[in-house]
């Protein structure tokens, strides 16, 4: 073997083909021993090799005759002090942190999380395999103020008729025609990919059944999971290829606040075994903090750390040209023992990066640790899902007394909470349903989650949904009802592409997924989450398509720029609020409980668009005074200025 002084240049993690070999370099802080093992097509251990100490954590070496195809795993030697955070235990097979390709997904067992035990046979190998010719994106189309979908690969595939069987559940189907075609339908100006990196199932999970569908429990950060990418890299760069050809940009989700190795108890399986003191967070006791719910929690201010997620996202960049990424719990990124900091070391590294630093960058700004609640607080370029608007839109629609000041503040981008940083622009994604929690249909249909087939008694899950049931918890053939929840879905549709802001659609919600009333179906690889392609209500879709069309092509619905008081010149971004009648809200009207109604009127004179809000009875708006005409622009809208009841219309000023 060639040691690290011998190339010439500083060793970095990972793997690098030779002519005459591998470098295998591995960051192992406080090992005192780091071997490569080398497998067979059979899971056969054919050499093992002591890898040299390179200084700084690192252990490096190239081992000579082998090459790209090869398939290998770690072990690592140290103290076992569980007490003090260290938990170095060579019987584990370890996966390379940095590896791009592993040969199978991961598979819980309890094996995995006994020490001295042999994991060899339990754990998927790492394939040496060379990269990609790198790409060199422009920046990404995608701008603040468009429609982001939020779209699992596997469920929303699964049972599409249209894609070839062997493509279902993959990254390869979104490349398919019949996807493309429906999200430009939509007018969508980015797919946000829920976790597509190798995860595992939490342990509780197979003892039940059950798996984990979403992807929230990562194990490596570069390696995708088989199931959605048997291709490897090369699977995820078709369909970003695809997909940005037809003009959609790619957002991943990403999951670098903790790893599926989980608490004391859980699986070693990478990261714990190279080093488990440095990579997770500990309290002064030695024991994991649990900031994210999850077991534990990734030390974002160590250099470790921070290495291996800027390498991954530039991995993502460079190899599939990823426009973008979207940030799970991410407060974790910017918290150290002083707590968080918007100005936090990670968070201006990912921004200053010269490879990350123009891609799109949405953080979820909230996770349980101390000061977990930081929505507003990222500041430029950092958009955020806004659980604000989320709540308050509902609210309002529920029929809460006194949210009409609240739903139009939603509507004006949050100005409330996304000012702090002295923006003119908001940064907010307003969104009323995601992964986490009722998909839209499930709203306005179930008034508590019911959670039964994730096997916790109905523990789990969020209690405060702010849903209601029209009358009937669940399924119902009652006319009545029926009609009541689609006038009620079809107002929040509306609602989302009226506010300013970027929006996010959760896959389904435009033609009426449901999931049974359970808000937490992570463990639901099933009917529940997969979407039904038979069953979508055609006549939802076209109601979201026609508001998707009237967003898409009006300037005025999707700038970002503040809202600013009504003028009457030219500016773009003045805004009337109105009653029923034409007249402007006073305060009484703003601050009245049981108002129902109200219009938003946004732009210059002679290219306004109006839109009605109306949870209540009938009413009928009159519109303002025009030198043009008052045009019907939405399903609905009619020039009398009829507005149903529990409903959204929108009208467009044209000349005559």
């Amino acid at each position: 073997m060639r040691e690290p002084s011998d190339l010439g240049v500083p060793p970095k993690p990972g793997v690098e083909i030779h002519t005459d070999g591998v470098r295998f370099t591995v960051v192992a802080p406080l090992a005192s021993k780091l071997s490569v093992c080398l497998f067979d097509s059979d899971d056969r251990e054919l050499a093992r090799h002591d890898l040299a100490i390179a200084g700084d954590g690192l252990f490096s070496s190239v081992v000579p005759g082998v090459g790209q195809g090869a398939r290998y795993g770690l072990r690592a030697d140290g103290p076992w002090r569980p007490e003090e955070g260290h938990l170095f235990d060579p019987s584990k097979l370890l996966v390379d942190p940095y590896a791009t390709r592993i040969d199978r997904s991961f598979r819980y067992d309890p094996q995995l999380g006994q020490y001295g035990t042999d994991t060899a046979a339990l754990v998927p190998k790492a394939i040496v395999e060379p990269l990609l010719p790198a790409l060199n994106p422009g920046r990404p189309g995608f701008r603040p103020g468009g429609l982001i979908y939020e779209l699992p690969v596997r469920a929303f595939t699964l049972l599409h008729p249209d894609i070839p069987r062997s493509d279902r559940g993959t990254l390869r189907a979104l490349a398919h025609p019949a996807i493309i075609e429906h999200l430009r339908s939509l007018h969508i100006g980015a797919v946000e990919l829920m976790p597509v990196a190798a995860w595992i199932d939490e342990r509780h999970l197979p003892p039940l059944g059950l798996t984990n569908a979403w992807g929230y429990n990562p194990v490596t950060m570069l390696a995708l999971d088989p199931r959605l990418a048997p291709g490897g890299i090369a699977d995820l760069r078709l369909a970003t290829a695809a997909l940005q050809a037809a003009g959609i940009g790619v957002i991943l989700d990403v999951v670098f606040n903790h790893t599926g190795e989980s608490d004391i108890h859980g699986p070693t399986l990478s990261l714990r075994g190279l080093g488990n003191k440095a990579y997770y967070r500990h309290d002064d006791d030695g024991g994991l903090i649990n900031d994210t719910g999850c077991g534990n929690t990734l030390a974002c201010d160590h250099p470790a750390v921070q290495d291996l997620v800027l390498t991954a996202m530039r991995h993502f960049v460079t190899q599939a040209g990823i426009d973008g990424f979207r940030f799970d719990l991410a407060p974790i990124l910017g918290r150290d023992r002083n707590g968080f900091s918007s100005e936090a070391e990670l968070l201006q590294l990912i921004v200053d990066d010269s490879v990350l630093h123009d891609r799109i960058l949405i953080a979820e700004p909230w996770d349980i640790g101390p000061g977990g609640y930081q929505l507003g607080s990222f500041g430029p370029p950092w958009l955020e899902w806004n659980d604000s608007a989320r709540d308050d839109i509902r609210r309002y629609w529920r029929g809460d007394a006194t949210m009409t000041g609240s739903l139009a503040t939603r509507l004006s981008g949050s100005s409330d909470i996304f000012t702090r940083h002295g923006e003119a622009r908001t940064r907010s994604v307003n969104f009323i349903a995601a992964h986490d929690g009722f998909p839209m249909g499930d709203l306005v249909a179930y008034e508590s989650k019911h959670n039964e087939a994730n096997g916790e008694d109905n523990r789990d899950g969020h209690g405060a949904n702010h849903s209601w049931n029209n009358g009937v918890e669940g399924p119902s053939d009652d006319p009545a009802i029926l009609a009541a929840r689609e006038a009620d879905a079809r107002a929040l549709i509306a609602t989302l592409f009226a506010s300013r802001g970027t929006i996010l659609l959760a896959a389904g919600d435009e033609f009426g997924h449901s999931q049974g009333g359970n808000n937490n179906a992570y463990a639901q690889d099933n009917a529940i989450t997969w979407r039904d392609w038979g069953k979508a209500d055609q006549n939802r879709l076209d109601f979201a398509r026609a508001w998707a069309d009237f967003r898409g092509n009006s300037t005025l619905l999707t700038r970002s720029d503040f809202f600013k008081g009504a003028s009457g010149g030219e500016d773009p971004d003045q805004v009337a609020w109105l009653t029923e009648n034409g007249q402007p809200m006073t305060p009484s009207e703003w601050e009245d409980p049981v108002r129902d109604a109200f219009m938003m009127v946004i732009g210059p004179p002679g290219a306004r668009l109006a839109i009605a809000f109306n949870r209540g009875r009938q009413i009928h708006c009159q519109l303002p005074e025009s030198p043009g005409i008052w045009r019907p622009a939405t399903p609905g809208a009619t020039e009398d200025g009829v507005v149903p009841p529990r409903c959204v219309l929108g009208w467009q000023e044209s000349a005559e």
